[in-house]
């Protein structure tokens, strides 16, 4: 009785049809494959996870890349911005007479003349917009909210990333007339003009009535960028011209009678070494508080920050109360920081590959040793080494080519775990899935490929005499 087993079928293919020969192969491989699916499926444990945490360190990676650049997008990629120190007067007992009477130089702090002396100095300085920012509460119909009053420039809206959702900006007309008028924030249209169109409608901000000529179209600002960056909720701030602001609201470089009395009581209670005395006071001079300078070059940025700098404690009579922070350089050091920890989290995630792919190799070996004498006979019946490289090879990448597509679902389960519940932006690109998918069909051909030459250099006779 004859028996042909499936080596022979496949070498009668090999031997009389080539053509044939490469599926052949890779059906055999298929075949092994499936007669141990337990101990391939555990081979490839360490490629799923491998290509897993490739993934989504990945994704972890360029989600804090898309934040870095949200959050230049919000402070502005050329903005310098400057802000005011401060004083802090603590009202300390008389300990240094000496300190007492030395004479205190005078500071105007930042003024509006601040920013037009930048414009006209500097010539890489496109524009220096400066803001005013009030605590306020803003009133219509019976419902009431705080709010922010910020005094803006022209300049404010052009450089920032801001639209408008319906009416117009600020024209030259209201700058000069200082007329109360005002562009409102999305949420204050949402709570205030639920009903009806706001264009042409007052609110009340504070004590005054402001007409509203436009709306500002929603600007979406997570928490941590709020107080990562010092920002506030945009979609609250009632906007109005600086000229309104300092004319009809207050001016703090304008010193009233108010103003002399407060001193003045202040000295009494001084004398009298009250309990005030221990008190901490905050004392803010400052007629704006903030400025954006909008610089025409990225690369002269740091520069030009150190003239101004330079410019403003002149101005200024040798006092710095003033802090010039560059954004740019800050979240682009930020940036760096990230990369870098991404860079060592991938490293690490690209070991489990390296294991995955040494796991392969071993159970490949293993596998051409338990397969020796069928590989004797399907040399005896006309297999060639190729042959058997090619069977060996494809089973190598067969398991690991499986394990990577799983590891890519994988991937993308961690992903949207890590998003939802530590609440870190990932973003999945087609190039990580790519550049993942490549890697595992690479670990495959390369640790495979040892196993595979080996099963191939095997003596045919002696391999048809192992048991």
């Amino acid at each position: 009785m004859i028996v042909i087993n499936k080596e022979v079928i496949v070498a009668f293919f090999l031997r009389f049809k080539p053509s044939l020969g490469f599926i052949a192969n890779l059906l055999t491989a298929f075949d092994a494959i499936k007669r141990n699916k337990l101990r391939s499926m555990l081979t490839s444990l360490g490629i799923v996870f491998g290509v897993a945490s490739v993934i989504s360190m990945l994704a972890i990676g360029r989600g804090a890349q898309q934040e870095i650049l949200d959050q230049m997008k919000l402070l502005g990629a050329n903005n310098i911005i400057i802000t005011p120190i401060i004083e802090q007067d603590e009202g300390k007992v008389e300990e240094d007479n000496q300190k007492l009477n030395e004479k205190k130089k005078f500071s105007p702090g930042l003024t509006l003349q601040d920013c037009s002396a930048i414009e006209q100095t500097i010539p890489s300085v496109d524009y220096a917009s400066p803001e005013v920012v009030l605590e306020t509460n803003a009133i219509r119909e019976g419902l009431k909210r705080s709010t922010k009053l910020v005094g803006v420039d022209s300049n404010f809206f052009t450089g920032s990333d801001y639209r408008l959702e319906k009416g117009s900006f600020f024209s030259p007309v209201h700058f000069e007339r200082s007329l109360p008028v005002a562009i409102i924030g999305h949420s204050i249209q949402t709570k205030f003009f639920t009903r009806e169109d706001p264009i042409g409608k007052q609110i009340k901000c504070g004590k005054l009535w402001l007409t509203v000529i436009g709306v500002m179209k929603e600007r979406s600002i997570s928490k941590q960028n709020i107080q990562h960056l010092g920002l506030r909720d945009y979609n609250f701030d009632i906007y109005s011209p600086v000229t309104t602001v300092l004319l009809r609201y207050k001016n703090r470089s304008l010193v009233t009678k108010r103003d002399v009395q407060n001193a003045s009581r202040g000295n009494n209670s001084n004398n009298n070494n009250s309990d005030d005395d221990q008190q901490k006071k905050t004392v803010n001079y400052h007629q704006i508080d903030r400025m954006v300078v909008s610089v025409k070059n990225t690369e002269q940025i740091r520069t030009i920050a150190e003239v101004i700098s330079r410019m403003l404690q002149r101005r200024h009579n040798g006092i710095v109360d003033f802090s010039v922070t560059v954004p740019e350089e800050l979240l682009k050091q930020e940036q760096r920081t990230k990369e870098i920890f991404n860079i060592v989290l991938g490293a690490i995630a690209s070991i489990s590959l390296i294991v995955g792919g040494i796991g392969i190799m071993n159970i490949m070996l293993a596998s051409v040793m338990e397969r020796t004498k069928e590989i004797g006979i399907r040399r005896a019946v006309g297999a060639t080494r190729r042959d058997i490289v090619i069977q060996f090879l494809a089973e190598a990448t067969t398991i690991s080519v499986s394990g990577g597509i799983i590891g890519i679902i994988l991937g993308f389960v961690i992903s949207i775990i890590i998003e939802q519940t530590a609440g870190i932006v990932t973003i999945i690109t087609l190039i990580s899935v790519l550049v993942s998918f490549a890697i595992s069909i690479t670990i495959g051909i390369a640790f495979g490929f040892f196993p595979a030459k080996r099963a191939a250099d095997q003596d045919v006779i002696q391999s048809l005499r192992y048991e």
